[in-house]
């Protein structure tokens, strides 16, 4: 068996949360090893826009600014939206947010999953000692203000250490150090070790660590729809009797829809003909950018909610979607993992300046009780909206319209929501 030295953390998951931590404590002077199964898929420009997208907001976007990544997605493929609007079919009322209102450029940018992944895997591989150390997402609560003497004190980046591909077939999880058994025999023994392998996650498994939640029997069908009249840059949504319909703007003038349907009606929609889809589309999205004209092919995936019980055992931590899943009505899924990071980074900044055991129990709960609580509050709250929203009871349809009306006519509930709609609140 191969041994290699003892590590500050071992990452395990190269998608976008696992790949960005593994950016931030490198660039941070810790000593990382990040372990991946396969090296992600690369994306070309000449590439349709890819199915999966996602809405980043603000404070992601400083995140990856930091680790100077977020100048070639933006000079790649991204659409900024400005304005959003929500609806509900089956009352009056409209709520509608604008970033001028907040004093910004956009609410949030629209951008393929496959290109923040392709962008962060090169920035990996192509790192270098002489990057900078971050200074923190431009303003964010979670910015991390290093001034004065800790200016002084920051460490040096060190390079990363890429092993792809790999699994980790067991963990040794002991009191001083934990150690990642590789299906190859090599061992890696590190102060901690962070799992962000998404929502399968097999470590989480392997640590005994159960999650609580529920299936909603959906499937979100997504495509990329080609409209009568224009986006505007405006995200779009419409509540539906069975679920919520999203328009999100793209680059090239499209829009990408996430359908959220119970599983036989997403199987019904996914096997019509083009034509008939886009009719069927169009009317349930209320024509409201007028007919639709034209569409790629289809794809679906499951909906679900997922929190993890707790996020650590012994060294072992979870981040991402292995520690939460939430509905994708508002999007912002990947956003909540980003703040894991945040987080994750700002705690094992502050422990090393403290001289603590990077993996001690009261460094690792420090992060498990701020992220649990936001995370687990985000996804009960989209639960509730789903709920409401998806609920056939003329009383509650009445109430709908009627607390969107407020919401929209009430400055403080309105900027509350707004923020909200960014990703932030």
């Amino acid at each position: 068996m191969n041994r290699r030295g003892d590590l500050d953390a071992i990452i395990v998951g190269a998608g976008a949360i696992g790949s960005t931590l593994a950016l931030a404590l490198a660039r941070d002077g810790f000593d990382v090893a990040l372990v991946e199964a396969r090296e992600p898929k690369p994306w070309h420009a000449e590439d349709d826009i890819d199915l999966r997208v996602v809405a980043l907001a603000p404070d992601a976007r400083g995140l990856l600014g930091d680790m100077d990544v977020w100048t070639s997605i933006a000079a790649s493929r991204i659409s900024p939206y400005r304005h959003m609007r929500v609806w509900d079919a089956s009352a009056p009322g409209e709520l509608a947010f604008d970033a001028a209102d907040r004093g910004k450029a956009a609410l949030g940018w629209i951008v393929e999953n496959k290109l923040v992944q392709h962008a962060l895997w090169h920035a990996l591989t192509n790192f270098t000692t002489t990057s900078p150390p971050t200074r923190g997402s431009g303003g964010s609560r979670d910015s991390v203000r290093l001034q004065g003497k800790r200016m002084a004190a920051a460490v040096a980046p060190t390079m990363p250490r890429i092993i792809c591909p790999a699994a980790v077939a067991e963990i040794e999880n002991t009191v001083d150090a934990v150690t990642a058994v590789l299906a190859d025999g090599t061992r890696l023994r590190a102060k901690l070790l962070i799992a962000a392998e998404g929502a399968e996650s097999s470590l989480r498994s392997k640590l005994g660590i159960a999650f609580e939640g529920r299936d909603y029997g959906q499937r979100a069908v997504v495509a990329h729809v080609a409209t009568e009249r224009p986006h505007e840059g405006t995200a779009w949504q419409r509540f539906r009797l069975g679920g919520p319909l999203a328009f999100l703007p793209l680059a090239d003038g499209r829009c990408s829809i996430v359908w959220s349907l119970p599983d036989a009606e997403a199987s019904r929609i996914l096997a019509l003909d083009d034509a008939t889809f886009c009719a069927e589309l169009g009317c349930a999205f209320d024509f409201r950018l007028g007919a639709i004209i034209a569409t790629t092919p289809r794809a679906a995936f499951p909906l679900r909610m997922r929190l993890a019980e707790k996020y650590v055992t012994g060294r072992c931590v979870l981040a991402g979607d292995a520690a939460h899943v939430v509905h994708p009505l508002a999007g912002q899924g990947m956003n909540l993992g980003f703040r894991d990071v945040t987080c994750l980074q700002r705690v094992l900044r502050d422990a090393r300046e403290r001289g603590s055991d990077l993996g001690a129990t009261h460094v690792l709960r420090r992060y498990e009780r701020e992220r649990r609580s936001e995370n687990a509050l985000a996804a009960r709250s989209f639960d509730a909206i789903e709920r409401v929203f998806g609920s056939n009871a003329m009383a509650i349809a009445a109430l709908r319209g009627v607390a969107l009306d407020a919401v929209n006519h009430v400055a403080p509930l309105k900027q509350f929501f707004a923020a909200m709609a960014a990703g932030r609140a």
